[in-house]
C-alpha cells in the first residue's frame, strides 16, 4: 500500500497547524498527504440529555439521526483544507477522508498505513510546551507508527536559522534535528528515524543524552567519581552513534551527554530545534495509557514539534 503522512483533522487551529506541517514534511519525503476528519457518534443518552446546551444538544441531535456526519460544516471542513493545502504546497498530493467512530481508534487504524500521522496540539501560555489532549495522549501510546504532535501557532519559519538579517525564513536553512537518546537500549528504529530525518532537512542532529547519578555515588563531594562517570555516559553515547556516523557521514552529529534530567535536557535542546525526536517502547497492553516519563514531560513542554517513534 502507498504510504502516505496521515494528518488528523477536526478543523481547529492546531489540526490546520498540523496539516500545513505535514504538508512540508510530505514535500521533504515525496509523499502524498491524507486528511482523516473523524466523526464520533453520539451515544443515545447524550442526544436526550436536558443538561446540554440547547444548540449542543440540536447539534448532537440532528448528527444522531442522521447516521453520518450532516453534509453542510463537517464535509467542508476537510475540503477547504485540502483546496488551501494544494494551493500553498502545489507539489504535494492532498486527498481527503471522513472516518467515523471512537476518535483515538480510528486515528491509531489510519496510523498503520501511514509513514507519519500528525496531530495538532494546543500550545500552552509562555514560549514554549502543548498541552496534550486526551486523544492525542492515547493515539501516541498505541499507534505503531512514528506520530508527530504540532502546536497551534507553529510557523514553517520557526523551524529554521534567522535569515542574513535577522530574520526568522523559511528559505534558510533548517535548524538541527534533536534526538533524546538512552544509551542503556539505544533502539535502532528511533536512531535511523533521527538520522533520516536530518539528511531530508539538510541539517545536523543534536544527540542529547540526559543522565542521574545512582545515589551510592556521591558525587556532589567527589569529583573524581562524577569526571569519572561523566566519561563513561560520554563513551556509552559515542558508541551507540559510532555505526550510525559511518552510515551517514553527511550528517553532522553533535554529541550532548549531560547529568541532568533526560526529560529536562531534551526540553532545554528543543529551543533550537526543527524537530525533536523520541522514542516509546511498544507495549501491547490492553489496558492504561504507556508512554513513559521522559516522552511525556517532552509532549508537553518542548518548544518544537515532537515525533514520538515507537520500537520493541
Amino acid at each position: 500500500m502507498l504510504r502516505t503522512i496521515t494528518v488528523g483533522l477536526d478543523g481547529s487551529r492546531e489540526s490546520r497547524a498540523a496539516a500545513e506541517w505535514a504538508a512540508r514534511e510530505a514535500a521533504l519525503r515525496g509523499l502524498p498527504v491524507k486528511l482523516a476528519h473523524v466523526w464520533e457518534p453520539v451515544p443515545e443518552p447524550m442526544a436526550r440529555a436536558p443538561l446540554l446546551g440547547a444548540e449542543t444538544h440540536q447539534h448532537w441531535t440532528e448528527r444522531s439521526e442522521m447516521g453520518v456526519p450532516p453534509a453542510e460544516g463537517w464535509g467542508s471542513i476537510p475540503r477547504e483544507a485540502a483546496e488551501g493545502l494544494r494551493l500553498r504546497h502545489p507539489g504535494v498530493k492532498v486527498t481527503t477522508e471522513q472516518l467515523a467512530g471512537r476518535p483515538s481508534d480510528v486515528l491509531v487504524e489510519a496510523a498503520g498505513d501511514s509513514e507519519l500521522l500528525v496531530l495538532g496540539s494546543r500550545g500552552l501560555s509562555g514560549i514554549g510546551g502543548f498541552l496534550v489532549g486526551s486523544v492525542g495522549l492515547a493515539v501516541v501510546a498505541h499507534a505503531e507508527r512514528p506520530v508527530v504532535l504540532v502546536r497551534a501557532w507553529e510557523q514553517a519559519a520557526d523551524e529554521h536559522e534567522m535569515d542574513p538579517a535577522g530574520i526568522p525564513s523559511a528559505a534558510a536553512p533548517f535548524l538541527p534535528v534533536v534526538l533524546g537518546l538512552d544509551t542503556e537500549s539505544p533502539d535502532q528504529t528511533l536512531i535511523a528515524f533521527a538520522f533520516d530525518t536530518a539528511v531530508r532537512r539538510a541539517t545536523a542532529l543534536r544527540v542529547v543524552h540526559g543522565w542521574t547519578p545512582p545515589p551510592h555515588y556521591g558525587l556532589p563531594t567527589d569529583p573524581q567519581a562524577r569526571e569519572s562517570l561523566a566519561r563513561r555516559e560520554a563513551a556509552a553515547l559515542a558508541e551507540a552513534l559510532r555505526p550510525w556516523r559511518q552510515k551517514f557521514p553527511e550528517v553532522e552529529v553533535v554529541e550532548e551527554s549531560r547529568c541532568e534530567s533526560p526529560a529536562v535536557a531534551v526540553v532545554a535542546a528543543s529551543g533550537a530545534a526543527s524537530l525533536v525526536v523520541v522514542g516509546r517502547r511498544i507495549r501491547r497492553s490492553p489496558v492504561g495509557v504507556h508512554i513513559g516519563s521522559v516522552t511525556h514531560a517532552v509532549l508537553h513542554h518542548a518548544a518544537a514539534p515532537v515525533a514520538v517513534v515507537p520500537h520493541d
